[in-house]
């Protein structure tokens, strides 16, 4: 049997009843969720039976210029479904989420990764430190405005 994407509506409702506040929109089935509470999101869909997302596949960035996305890919081996939850970090500076490494230990090189490259912060990972280029490295290359 094949992994289905979850239902958007469905991932939203019931989401938004087990972490109140959190959902802002769903949106051609993607779940956005406000970035401070992603977290807490994570947990409860990794914890909630039904839902059982025990796998996180990526974590990745995007930069819009005026904006940010972080976009994670979820998957529940055991209940075979998929969900994309995305947060939006606005503005340049301080862009700081927090870390979901307590949750899944494959979010360590991800995060670092995107720390590393975008420039955006984890809070609470233990070892947020370069990972692709060398300590003293100025700036973070894959940001529209590095140049």
């Amino acid at each position: 049997m094949a992994v289905q994407p979850s239902s958007g509506s469905e991932l939203a409702e019931k989401v938004g009843a087990g972490v109140p506040n959190s959902v802002d929109r769903v949106e051609d089935g993607v779940l956005w969720v406000k970035a401070l509470r992603i977290a807490d999101v994570a947990a409860f869909m990794k914890s909630d039976a039904g839902l059982d997302f025990n796998f996180l596949n990526s974590i990745s960035a995007v930069d819009y210029i005026n904006h940010f996305e972080v976009v994670y890919h979820l998957t529940s081996l055991n209940k075979r479904h998929t969900a994309i939850v995305k947060a939006r970090l606005d503005g340049r500076e301080a862009l700081t989420l927090p870390s979901v490494y307590h949750l899944w230990r494959g979010a360590d090189f991800q995060e670092r990764e995107i720390w590393d490259l975008m420039g955006i912060s984890f809070s609470g990972h233990p070892n947020l430190k370069r990972i692709m280029l060398w300590e003293g490295f100025e700036g973070h290359p894959l940001r529209k405005d590095y140049l």
